[in-house]
């Protein structure tokens, strides 16, 4: 029954996506605090491949009221928590518990953020961790026309991957000429190859960003793939869990297989694994998405 009530799910996810093509090609996300979270210091450019200088006293201590823990206040505008709500959305995948801020419906854009190991929904909407960069996530949706949401899901597997599908599938029907941008920290990159591996999802998607995410070779003949969907990797030359290096060959995997295609890396230099959280300029990777789709 429950494998029924999955491939039920799929086959209205398709009609959904498919039957209501992407309207929002024109659109742009307009500055929201662009001059603390531009990146500090780019060492290097080369053919979509950017070195980004990092430094702990600048882009912690110097950021943070409390290193790592509370952001300073000019970072955050917790007035968009009024834009918030955390719900149960009720599936044939099961209770998807997600948080949700800005438009439930008719938005211009969706946001996901999938945690990685450890991570629950709660994380994705902390407006005072990682200096700040949820809560401008948060605020560039919401002011923006846009739907960001943070949910929790069962496993990186099967089960996980059929949650995450039925609420895209729910907030797609009520927004139908969103893009869509799925982001992916840690571990969350199963999620992402999944879903970039699904003939519904995967070409119906404005953007994939990887955040300190693993590679997957079978990406290069996914749907995702063929539909040219952008591709940003964002990476600290210091990751321990997941080396630089084995994600740098693969960006340079799938420039080498379709040398056109939008995809993106930003390599965080003396950065750590959960670096690209912090760092990631929100604002110019959407717009590079956009302008991409």
């Amino acid at each position: 029954m429950q494998r029924s009530h999955i491939r039920f799910c799929r086959l209205a996810l398709i009609f959904i996506l498919c039957a209501f093509p992407s309207i929002a090609s024109a659109e742009t996300l307009k500055p929201y605090k662009d001059e603390l979270f531009a990146y500090p210091a780019i060492l290097s450019r080369n053919g979509g491949h950017m070195v980004v200088g990092y430094d702990e006293m600048r882009d912690i201590n110097g950021r943070d009221e409390i290193p790592e823990r509370r952001a300073r206040g000019k970072y955050v505008s917790t007035s968009v928590r009024k834009a918030q709500q955390d719900l149960v959305l009720r599936t044939d995948a099961g209770k998807i518990r997600h948080v949700a801020v800005g438009r439930r419906a008719g938005a211009k854009f969706i946001a996901i953020y999938l945690h990685g190991q450890g991570g629950n929904r709660k994380q994705g909407v902390d407006d005072f961790s990682f200096g700040g960069n949820f809560n401008r996530i948060k605020n560039l949706m919401a002011r923006n026309g846009g739907l960001y949401l943070s949910p929790d899901f069962s496993d990186f597997g099967g089960k996980g991957v059929a949650e995450i599908e039925a609420l895209i599938a729910h907030y797609a029907e009520r927004s139908p000429g969103a893009k869509i941008f799925v982001a992916c920290g840690s571990m969350g990159g199963a999620l992402c190859w999944s879903l970039a591996s699904d003939k519904a999802i995967g070409p119906r998607l404005s953007g994939l960003l990887l955040l300190g995410s693993h590679w997957y070779d079978g990406f290069l003949t996914s749907p995702a793939f063929r539909a040219k969907v952008p591709v940003f990797f964002g990476h600290g030359s210091r990751d321990t869990v997941f080396p630089v290096a084995k994600q740098e060959a693969f960006f340079r995997s799938i420039k080498a297989k379709s040398p056109g295609y939008p995809v993106r890396f930003v390599r965080f230099e003396t950065g750590t694994h959960g670096t690209p959280i912090r760092m990631i300029d929100w604002r110019e990777t959407l717009n590079w998405m956009l302008s991409a789709r």
